[in-house]
Parts: C-alpha cells; structure tokens; sequence
C-alpha cells in the first residue's frame, strides 16, 4: 500500500469544509518535491511520518527509536542542578530528615515517588508530604513547611510545585529549613529564596536547558536523580554492600507523569515515554501491576493508557480522594497494600466521573449562553474544584477555544478557577499576566494549562482582560486549525499491518500527534447508536471492502446525525485513527471517526 502524499497546502481529496467545517490538510510542509509538483516517495510510511512532525531529513535514525542515550543532555547543563544534588547528598550522608513535598496531581505524585524511591535506593528513607486539593489548595504554603521543620524535616524537596512559592520559602527560610525546588511552570524574572531551583523554564537557563521547558516535573526530577547518583558516585557512596540505583527502572514513573501532564511528546519526552513502556511492560513495580489490573489492563500498555486509564485513577485521589493515595501506591513494597490502593482508586475514579458530568452538564448550558468570548470563563456554586480542570478540557474541544472552569465559594467570596488551553494560545503566561495586574489572588501555569484563585468580585474584569489579551492569538490559531492527515487510502489498504506501521513512529501524544489517515470513498452500510453517545458503522468501498469504525460520543452531533440518518445514496470520505480491533477471532483494523466529507 503506497500512501498518497500532495503539497502542504493542498486540500486533501477536495475537501475544503468537511461536515465539522473543517479543511482537510496534509500534516507537514517539510516533503522534499519532485519537478512534477508530487511528493518524492524515496522515504518510507515511518520517514514520511517523522518527516512532518519536524524531524529533519538527517536525523531520521536518532527520532525514530529514541533512546536516552541519544536524547538526554547532561544534567549539569541546567541552573541549580549540581547544587540541588550535592546539598542533597550532603543530607544523605549526614542522615538528615528530608521530605519530598509533591503536587496532588499524577505528575506530583510521580515526581514524589520518583525521589522517594531513588533515595530508598541511595540507602535513606525520606518521608514525603501531598496537600490536600481542598484544604490547602495548590503549591506550598508556608505553614505547612514550617510545620514540616517543627517535625524534624532538615531539608524539604518540591516537586511539581514551588516556582512562584515566594511567601511559603520565605517563611521556610526563616525557621532554617533548606528548601530545594524541582519545577517546570512558568517562572517570574525574580526567584523565591530557595537553596536550588531546578526548572527548565527558568529565565536565565542556557539555550540548551531552555529547550527541554516541555519536560513534565517528573522528567525534570529524573535529570535530578541522575545528577545525585552521579555526586555520591564522586564521593565514594556506592561500593558492594551499597550498590548504585538502577536509575532506568523508574522510567516508567516518568511515562505515566509525563503522558497524565499532557507534556510535549517530543525530543526527550519521547525518549522517556518509549522506553518507560517497556519497563511498564515488565510489571516489576507492585503498585503499578496492581493500577493496570484495576484497570482491567492485561496487554503491554500503550501511551493512551497513561492517559486515559492508570492516569485518571491516580489523579482520582487527589481530586476527590485522599490527596497521599497516588504516592502510596507508587511507592509500596506490599501486594496487599497495593492492590487495596488500586481498588480505592479505582471507585474513587467512578464518583470522579459521575460528580464531572454534573459539572460538565452545566459549564456547557452556560457556554451556550455566552456572548462571542475568545476565552468562556464558566463558574458556579458548588462545582467540586477536583474535576474543574477535566471539565475545563471538555469544554475547550466543544468550542474549540481555551477554556477557563471555576468552582465558587460563597462563603469565602473566592473561587478556584483551572483552565485548558488550544495549541498557538498561551493560556499560563495570560494568567500570570493576570496576577501581576491583580486580578488574581494567585495563578500560573504552562502554555497549555493553568490554575487561579480569584475574588468573585474581580470575575468580570478578568474574563474581560483575558479576552483582551488572547482574542487576536484565538483568532489565528482557529484560522490554523485543520483536519491535518497522513494518508488516504481505500477501505483495501486499512489493514493490521498498517496499524503496525504507523505505531512504529510513537509513542504519540501532544507534540507529537498520531497519525490520522482518510478513507474513501465509502458508503454506510450499517450504523447505529452504542453506549452513550457513540456511534458505530460498517462502510464499504469501491473496491470491495468493508470495515468498522466508531465516532465516540458523537452521536448527537452534526457528524453523527449525518452519518447516522442522512447517508443514503450518498458516498463519503472518513478521517480518523486506526486501531486494533482484537474482539474477532482475527485481529482486523478499524477507524476510529474524527471528521468526514461528503465524496460527491
């Protein structure tokens, strides 16, 4: 099968507006052109597939199996980094009590475990500390790091937390605690009082740190680890009865934070990724076999599963939970103990679920009512501020916009607000922008997501300033926003072993998006409604074969009612992903439905 490639900004099989209204666009522009004007074939699918996700045409071998051996840079390269180690090891061998101090969130609680356990191995038991989401909300707050030196802690490690923290360290710095932050959101100009600050995102790093801001806390916590166990190395620490970490068993603590923090899967993030599947795969640490047998998880997992599976049940505790689960869970050397986490997680998952679509229904009957914001900024009394971010990323796929969630506390005249952002729209330096002009209490964040607390009193003026300020970059990135495409095929060419091939150039996530591929012309077959709000059919084509394909929780849309009751005599063309379908006998691939066109 020989995938049909055009010029970037031809639109795919003549679609201009799809039945979303959307144009159908090769992925890419980098495909050297031959003298006919038609893309040169020379490279295979996988090259293709590399190629327009900006690899350059010389370093196709490093990206297409990438290690860390060809990805990870050299810890000392980043500010802070060999002074974060050695106060560490300084700790270490002094037999200090150090607390790791994680964000309740999956990139948090990996973060934290990573260190606890890379400490455990370096022969010291550190304790670790997760705020409650309710009660103390995000970040660390000076009370609780004080409190944690009144017990004994001589040094505290934030992980996933603690860039903006200028208030907490002071007071940290105050009762003579050290305070090593290890972060990657956004930082200010001026830095809070810590003994090291380890963050990508710095303002004064090298270019070469600066291009790893996409790591997840947890990616940043590793380079960390490494910088440690190479310290106490120089200092004679390991021997026979104390033997090195194996450091590369706690990548698949880096996978599962990365992919949950939506982080860009590219460059090392990919690395990460790639190789921490494998050692997921191995199911060698107890709490994460007993997450993926919760999860009903019995294949090797894939990068989706992070996402959509183990993720969401580690996030669960500290939405709804016990904010600690997460990193209990990651770090026990008990079966039991495990397994009794991972069920606890999993029901705590399912209330998740039912209190987000209560929430969710109602942030939507509000975006209805919205006038022409470039950011809906949605709030209500008694929304649970453990799904608000969830609910946040619903909304901005409904409206295509950046989205902003709010849980409002009546009694206190504050809300807890998380918002999600589209790709082009820098939502975290808008809110930190926001702050500084004192429409917030607090707030800050990445690109692609955010937090705040604001006074109710300030709500109008700060969804006014954030349309201000966002409106002209919303426009051109929803001017950008196409159906981007690999391949176009005919039903013949959708097959297992095209599946195999286009997984070959994953893992795939944010950054680095999974290919999807056009199918056509068809015509529907069967359809009907399955579940809630999903549609499935079979659709055959010219060449006289059939397929499934599923467009989940689209039934009540215009591309579901279109496929579903106005398919008649018409042919169509189908865009999405392919994927396994195992339940048959044989494996067979089916498409999973994004977008569609009417083929004449």
């Amino acid at each position: 099968m020989t995938p049909s490639f055009a010029p970037p900004l031809a639109h795919v099989l003549g679609v201009a507006h799809s039945i979303t209204g959307k144009a159908w666009r090769w992925r890419g522009g980098n495909m050297a052109l031959d003298d006919g004007g038609a893309n040169s074939l020379e490279h295979s699918i996988l090259d293709q597939l590399l190629l327009t996700r900006g690899v350059p045409a010389d370093d196709l071998a490093r990206h297409a199996r990438p290690t860390l051996r060809e990805f990870l840079p050299d810890p000392s390269a980043f500010q802070d980094m060999d002074a974060a180690a050695e106060r560490i090891a300084r700790a270490i061998q002094a037999g200090e009590q150090i607390t790791i101090y994680g964000d309740y969130d999956v990139d948090g609680a990996t973060s934290a475990a990573l260190l606890v356990e890379t400490l455990r191995m370096c022969g010291t038991q550190a304790g670790y500390y997760i705020p409650d989401r309710l009660l103390e909300g995000y970040g660390p707050s000076g009370e609780a790091l004080v409190r944690l030196a009144e017990q004994g802690s001589q040094l505290i490690v934030t992980v996933d937390c603690g860039a903006m923290a200028f208030e907490a360290l002071t007071m940290a710095r105050e009762v003579g605690v050290d305070v090593i932050v290890v972060d990657h959101h956004k930082c200010a100009p001026e830095l809070p009082p810590a003994a090291a600050l380890v963050n990508p995102n710095r303002l004064d790093e090298s270019d070469l740190a600066a291009s790893h801001g996409h790591l997840a806390a947890v990616g940043v916590a590793f380079l960390l680890a490494i910088a440690l166990v190479r310290t106490l190395r120089g200092q004679g620490w390991f021997g026979a009865a104390r033997p090195e970490p194996d450091l590369m068993s706690l990548l698949d603590l880096v996978a599962l934070g990365t992919v949950a923090d939506v982080a860009a899967l590219h460059g090392l993030n990919r690395a990460f990724v790639a190789q921490g599947l494998k050692v997921l795969a191995r199911r060698e640490r107890i709490g994460m076999a007993a997450l993926m047998d919760a999860s009903r998880l019995t294949r090797a997992p894939q990068a989706s599963d992070l996402g959509f599976a183990l993720g969401p049940r580690i996030n669960a505790g500290g939405r709804i939970g016990e904010s600690t689960l997460g990193v209990r869970l990651l770090t026990t050397c008990d079966p039991q103990e495990a397994r009794e986490i991972a069920a606890q997680l999993s029901r705590l998952n399912d209330e998740r679920r039912a209190i987000e679509a209560e929430v969710q229904s109602e942030a939507e009957a509000q975006l209805e009512r919205l006038g022409n914001l470039a950011v809906p900024v949605l709030a209500g009394h008694g929304w649970h501020p453990g799904v608000i971010g969830i609910v946040a990323g619903r909304i901005k796929e409904k409206a295509g916009l950046p989205a902003i969630v709010i849980a409002l506390d009546e009694a206190e005249g504050i809300g807890k607000g998380s918002g999600r952002s589209i790709s082009g729209v820098d939502l975290g330096a808008a809110i930190i922008a926001a702050r500084e002009a004192g429409l917030l209490v607090a707030g800050g964040g990445h690109a692609m997501a955010a937090g705040l607390t604001i006074a109710v009193a300030q709500m109008s003026a700060f969804t006014e300033f954030l349309h201000d300020r966002l409106a002209r970059d919303v426009e051109r990135a929803r001017m950008a926003q196409a159906m981007q495409l690999d391949l176009s095929l005919a039903p013949g060419g959708l097959t297992p072993d095209l599946v195999t091939t286009l997984e070959a150039a994953g893992p795939y996530g944010v950054g680095w998006p999974a290919p999807r591929v056009a199918v056509g012309p068809v015509r529907i077959i069967k359809a009907d409604i399955v579940g809630t709000d999903h549609l499935r059919l079979i659709a055959g084509g010219n060449d006289g074969r059939s397929f499934k394909a599923v467009a989940f929780r689209a039934a009540s849309t215009e591309l579901g009612q279109t496929l579903l009751h106005r398919h008649q005599g018409r042919r169509f063309h189908l865009a999405g992903r392919v994927k396994i379908d195992d339940w048959g006998s044989r494996p067979a691939a089916e498409l999973h439905i994004e977008d569609a066109a009417f083929a004449d």
